[in-house]
Formats: C-alpha cells, sequence, structure tokens
C-alpha cells in the first residue's frame, strides 16, 4: 500500500495519532504528519476505518464549489477524450470517485439521465452542491439517487431514493453501449443500474463467442449474453436469480432483434452450472458474481466462495473451452483471484490455463498511487486436461 506522502488518497484509522479541534462529520480538515508537514486536506468520516479522504496537496486550497466544478470539468473532458459519450455508445461512468479525484462521488451517464452514489458523509454534506454542478454542466433529463443503504448507513446517514432532480415520473434508464440498446427499470438495484466497468470483458466475449455455445451465470439484464449472441455464438444460456433481471433481459434481447437467440431463465447460477456440467459441458462460461469479499474482513470467506465457483464452470466447460471468471472486489485481486482459479480446477482434476487478464474499462480510471482503484479483475482459461 502506498503512504499519503506518496501520493495515496486515504487515511486510515491506525494511522492517525490524534485529532485537534472540534472536527464533526463531513467536516473539512487538514492532514498533518508527525512532522508537521502538511500532507493535504480531506474530508472527515468518524467511524470509518478510513477517516479522511484527501481531495488536495494544497493546504491553502478550500474543497469547495469551485473544486468541484473543476474535477467535474476535467473528468467530462476525459471521458470526452475515450470518445465517450458516441452514438454507439451512450452509457458510461462519468465520474470515479478516487480516480477522478473526486472521492466519495461517482455518477454514471445512463443515456440522458445520470445516477449517483454519494459514498461519505462528507459528500452528502455537499450533495446540493454536486447535482446543481452535474445540471448546469449536462443537463440531464433526471439524476437519480443509487447510493447502497449499507453504505450510507456506514457513514451514518439515509441514503436518497429515486429521482432527485428533474423527471420525476422516470420509470427506466435508456441507453446504449457498443451499439446495443438497454432499457433497465430503475427498481434493480445492482450499482448505478448497470456494470459499465465490464465493457472491456463484453467485448471480448464477443470476439470469443463464434461456434461456441456459452452459458452467463449471474447475467443481469444479459449484456454478456448479447455480446455472445452478436459474436456468432451458436447458442447462449443466461442464468440470473432475480426475475426482474430476466425480464429486463428478455426486454433488452428484444430490442436488440435477438429474440429467441439467448435462453434467459430465472435460478441459482450454481446449480445451472453444475447441470450444465453433468450435460457435458459448454464451449465458453462466464462467471461474474455480485462482489464476494465488500471488505478485507470477509475475504477468506470469499476465496473460499470463488474456488467453489470456479470449479463448478470447470465442470460446465468442455475439455479445450474457455471460462471466464471475474472479481469485482480490490480485496480479492489479480493474484488472489489467479491462485483460487488454479485451486479450483484442480480440485475437479483439471488444469487452468490463463490465456488473458481483463479489467475495468478506460472510464474507471486508476490513480498510480492507489491500488485498492483496481477493484475488477477478470480471467480467460482455458480448461485443459490436468498433466
Amino acid at each position: 500500500m502506498q503512504p499519503v506522502w506518496a501520493g495515496h488518497p486515504w487515511v486510515f484509522a491506525q494511522a492517525i495519532e490524534r485529532i485537534e479541534g472540534g472536527v464533526g462529520p463531513g467536516d473539512e480538515v487538514l492532514v498533518r504528519d508527525g512532522r508537521g508537514n502538511t500532507l493535504g486536506r480531506g474530508l472527515y468520516s468518524p467511524g470509518s476505518a478510513i477517516p479522511v479522504r484527501l481531495y488536495t496537496r494544497d493546504p491553502n486550497r478550500a474543497i469547495d464549489a469551485r473544486l468541484f466544478e473543476e474535477r467535474l470539468q476535467r473528468a467530462i473532458a476525459r471521458r470526452r477524450a475515450l470518445g465517450l459519450p458516441s452514438e454507439q455508445t451512450t452509457g458510461f461512468r462519468l465520474v470515479h470517485a478516487e480516480g477522478d479525484g473526486l472521492p466519495g462521488l461517482v455518477v454514471d451517464r445512463l443515456g440522458d439521465v445520470l445516477a449517483v452514489q454519494l459514498g461519505t458523509i462528507g459528500m452528502k454534506r455537499r450533495e446540493g452542491v454536486i447535482l446543481d454542478l452535474l445540471a448546469r454542466l449536462l443537463s440531464p433529463r433526471a439524476i437519480v439517487d443509487r447510493t447502497p443503504a449499507r453504505t450510507a448507513e456506514s457513514e451514518g446517514f439515509r441514503a436518497g431514493t429515486g429521482v432527485v432532480r428533474g423527471e420525476d415520473a422516470l420509470e427506466a434508464f435508456h441507453f446504449r453501449e457498443r451499439g446495443l440498446e438497454f432499457r433497465v427499470p430503475l427498481e434493480l438495484g445492482q450499482k448505478t443500474g448497470f456494470y459499465f466497468d465490464q465493457r472491456p470483458l463484453r467485448d471480448r466475449v464477443e470476439a470469443l463467442a463464434a461456434g461456441r455455445r456459452v452459458l452467463d451465470a449471474y447475467c443481469y439484464v444479459g449484456s454478456v449474453a448479447l455480446a455472445a449472441v452478436r459474436g456468432g455464438a451458436v447458442s447462449v444460456e443466461a442464468v440470473d436469480s432475480s426475475a426482474l433481471a430476466i425480464e429486463a433481459a428478455a426486454e433488452c434481447a428484444a430490442r436488440n432483434g435477438m429474440s429467441g437467440q439467448v435462453r434467459f431463465e430465472r435460478g441459482d447460477a450454481t446449480e445451472a452450472l453444475a447441470h450444465t456440467g453433468r450435460k457435458g459441458g459448454v464451449d465458453l462460461v462466464v462467471i461474474d458474481p455480485p462482489k464476494l469479499a465488500p471488505t478485507r474482513a470477509a475475504r477468506q470467506r470469499a476465496l473460499e466462495s470463488m474456488r467453489r465457483l470456479v470449479g463448478l464452470g470447470c465442470r460446465a466447460t468442455r475439455p479445450g473451452g474457455l471460462l471466464v471468471v471475474s472479481s469485482c472486489s480490490a480485496a480479492l485481486g489479480l493474484f488472489d483471484l489467479t491462485r483460487v482459479v488454479a485451486l479450483g480446477a484442480r480440485d475437479v482434476g483439471v488444469a487452468a490455463v490463463v490465456l488473458e487478464r481483463i479489467f475495468q474499462g478506460a472510464d474507471h480510471p486508476v490513480p498510480a498511487a492507489f491500488p485498492e482503484g483496481l477493484y475488477l479483475s477478470s480471467l480467460v482459461v482455458e480448461v485443459a486436461p490436468a498433466s
């Protein structure tokens, strides 16, 4: 882990010797080292394992509307440099917290609607300023608060729900990604509404799908399955435990002229993997489960769960076929993922050969001094006979 003086934006609780003055939740604070040297200014979250997140190294720079506007403008310009939005893609990550110098703030653009997550009490206290700036800079039809209730509770505030600016009657997000049309109902509670971080994985699955039989476990609204169809898969099965997600996935397939080309099924992903394995397996299996390690305390349990999933995935993949496995937690990063893939394969008597490594898309930037920002890792693995 990089220290604060080297550019890391987090001050952990165990690194704080003392707090001077009457500091309240969300207050702006000045951070100094043991010699009195100023390290930066941040916002205070009492009770958090990360009590301070830094926004500037300049001791004289206030964390105010001007700073927020500059950072938002920079984030917008960064996406434009990436070609976002475009005619083919109108859904993407617009503001990526620490990656855009705005810890505690995530903003996704979904067509002409913005979805926001306020991850700290400091950002919650400045919510009005942030929403006003987003409305002025981007003129969205609506802004929707998608802050997870658990995050809000841990930071000591109540999460907002639904539309907080603009069109109150909004029922769904409408957007395009890589030319595919998506409609995601607001009732679906996954992240901001869509997994934009997995765009590189969807692109790769599409490139690998030609002539293959595909199983997409944990399919959500079917984005990977639709990519596989467009890539020329001969059959695609997609499974999710949410009836609403499966319904939305079927509608997205219809919007893209793919009705009948994907067999969507509500069910348990592990059972689907086991069933596919008993039938002899398919050519390409994608396993992208919900976050198994939301905290480092949950890491060991997550490793065990992922190992079991990999074993099921290997059995569901025919010999010589491809297994794609993802982890969306920095607490279970690339090294750990690679290890559990090796162990999970060994458990079922096969070998796993890593062909490719895939990470979050460029609209989810990672400061070089902030390794925790690289939270999404995927492996494309050939399932081979054990030697």
